[in-house]
């Protein structure tokens, strides 16, 4: 009788991880390691040491391993990534050697952090000093300096980390109801300073990884709240530090929210193949997501394949999203993830299918059906959700349906978009407004443009 695989630790490193994700996906085919070699024309031996992380792989034996095992460039994906790690790594060896030690703290790149990146590592004070680095490459593009030792705490105790878990609900709730620009992005960035020289401060091995969760939990907010001010730069270096965090922590959760930010942001700043990647990297173990967080993930997916107008790989990557969100269940994830439901949801699932049918062609009637159960169902705690689900319904409306009926839906929104400080609102009704220049003669759009122009310009 044929022995069980001994399991395989993805934790110690890239190329362990995307060995794992090989079996994975060969398992998933029904292959033999024998099998597989065959198709790539390697020995089943060489199979089993690359899924065990001892022999190399390259970016053209990835691309085989994907197309034998129909990853649809999820192990491309995923290979490449391998490779950008081992070149931040190698460019902070470089650094290491031709800089002095007391500067190198404050030269590190915010994809690098010093640290091990996974939760098997010691929880010296050395290393979390090293992973600090990351987080003062991050504020010093804002000009920001460290906090004066004098107001951190000598040892960090429980009430220090839920501060930092405080400080980015408040931060969260008032980016959702206000946006990002303005009092948002002003009050952040003390926090964040703040939040990530406690990453410095001597802290008791229990309370390390709920240290890195709260302070990569702040960072995926401000990434947010940067993404929705147009702050791009600022936005990916949040982000990458919400990811290091997260996978410092051994938090797959925090690790799928920062992915999924990055996978937006990528697809409104026109970048979709980037989206794809980021947010296939993020289900990459699937397994330990609760339902929502892969459906968010399936969300990101589909609107990536939205913009490179596939509509088959889109429509099916919704359909997965449905099938999976369907299985949720109330108490499991975490705090981060309330936001994410049934409006949601279909606020995501309608924004993909409203870019299929503006871009591809496709039916607007699936769109409309989602956008309008977001709208419904968003609360008051949610304004910039509910103003950008109705700027897509009145721009969909407008461009395939009756403008009247656009005219209505868009004043609602506009409404909202008022109350918001969000460069994404902005954009949203700007395109509305051009997609309305067609039926200008139609009664109301015309006004519903001049609104939409004091309205931006106010």
């Amino acid at each position: 009788m044929p022995q069980k695989p001994k399991p395989l630790d993805d934790s110690q490193s890239m190329a362990h991880w995307f060995g794992v994700e090989l079996r994975t996906w060969r398992e998933l085919r029904g292959l033999s390691t024998t099998s597989l070699g065959a198709m790539v024309q390697l020995s089943g031996s060489s199979i089993q040491r690359i899924e065990k992380g001892e022999r190399s792989c390259n970016a053209s034996l990835a691309a085989s391993f994907d197309d034998a095992l129909d990853a649809r460039g999820a192990l491309r994906r995923l290979w490449r990534r391998v490779e950008a790690n081992a070149d931040n790594q190698s460019r902070d060896a470089d650094k290491r050697q031709s800089e002095p030690s007391a500067q190198a703290s404050n030269l590190a790149g915010p994809g690098t952090l010093g640290a091990k990146t996974h939760p098997d590592v010691d929880g010296s004070d050395v290393e979390r000093r090293s992973f600090l680095a990351g987080g003062a490459a991050l504020l010093s593009p804002l000009g920001l300096a460290t906090p004066d030792s004098a107001s951190l705490p000598k040892v960090i105790r429980r009430d220090d980390v839920e501060q930092v878990w405080m400080a980015s609900a408040l931060l969260a709730r008032w980016d959702n109801q206000y946006g990002g620009v303005g009092l948002v992005r002003s009050a952040s960035i003390g926090l964040y300073r703040w939040a990530t020289s406690l990453l410095g401060v001597r802290c008791p091995g229990r309370l390390e990884p709920e240290l890195f969760t709260a302070v990569g939990r702040l960072a995926v907010v401000m990434g947010a709240s940067a993404f929705d001010a147009y702050e791009h730069d600022d936005a990916r270096l949040y982000l990458s530090a919400g990811v290091e965090c997260a996978e410092r922590a051994g938090n797959w959760h925090l690790r799928a929210s920062a992915m999924n930010w990055l996978a937006r942001q990528a697809i409104w700043i026109g970048e979709p193949d980037d989206g794809l990647t980021h947010a296939e990297n993020g289900l990459v173990r699937s397994d330990r997501l609760t339902p929502k967080e892969q459906a968010m993930l399936h969300n990101a997916r589909a609107r990536a394949f939205a913009k490179m107008r596939d509509i088959d790989e889109a429509v099916r990557a919704i359909g997965r999203s449905d099938e999976i969100f369907a299985q949720a269940t109330v108490g499991e994830d975490a705090p981060w993830m309330s936001y994410y439901d049934r409006a949601q949801h279909h606020g995501d699932t309608g924004h993909a299918l409203f870019d299929l049918t503006l871009l591809a062609g496709h039916s607007p009637a699936a769109s409309a059906e989602r956008l309008e159960i977001a709208i419904a169902e968003h609360g008051d705690g949610y304004v910039r959700s509910r103003a950008l689900s109705g700027t897509k319904l009145a721009s969909l409306r407008m461009a395939t349906g009756d403008p009247q009926e656009a005219v209505t839906v868009g004043h609602r929104a506009l409404d909202e978009v008022g109350r918001l400080r969000s460069r994404r609102a902005v954009d949203d009704v700007q395109e509305l407004r051009r997609i309305a220049a067609s039926r200008s003669r139609s009664a109301g759009v015309a006004d519903l443009r001049e609104r939409i122009r004091t309205t931006v310009q106010a």
